[in-house]
């Protein structure tokens, strides 16, 4: 079976250079090979996909092991999987769903090492005031207490 290690460090090396960056490398039964790429600016084309695709292909052998293969830009709407995707969405519109249930929608602030924060408008009574009103406040989260976050395309 080919190693998902293997998989992984040819595309660190076809990204080597490039804005691009891998998201997801998984080896499945029967050597499916799956590859979700994503780039700091734009969004991945099919050539960049096509690109990858023969550049494992040149360096697996066939013939040695079979392996079916799917190269795929991760998609606009699915859940973050690695902080550089953090990194490139600061500044963006996100949806947050974390561990205990709790769902926000917020700008995404921040992408520290171990946290991300967010600037969520909530519904404030300042003190004294007889009606609440809506205010920014930036909230901070450690990457393990979401259940997921991802952009939120906003049109």
């Amino acid at each position: 079976m080919i190693s998902r290690e293997t998989v992984f460090q040819l595309v660190e090396r076809w990204t080597e250079g490039k804005d691009f960056f891998p998201v997801d490398v998984t080896v499945g039964q029967d050597n499916l090979i799956g590859i979700e790429i994503e780039t700091d600016k734009g969004s991945v084309q099919i050539d960049d996909c096509a690109d990858l695709s023969r550049f494992v292909e040149q360096h697996l052998d066939r013939d040695v092991e079979d392996y079916s293969l799917e190269v795929s830009s991760a998609g606009i709407g699915q859940p973050f999987k690695v902080h550089r995707q953090y990194l490139k969405h600061v500044g963006k519109d996100v949806d947050v769903c974390l561990k205990d249930g709790r769902k926000l929608t917020g700008i995404l602030k921040q992408a520290g090492d171990e946290d991300f924060v967010v600037t969520v408008v909530r519904k404030v009574r300042p003190e004294g005031a007889k009606r609440p009103v809506m205010q920014e406040m930036d909230e901070s989260y450690r990457y393990e207490e979401a259940a997921w976050v991802k952009y939120r395309l906003v049109i």
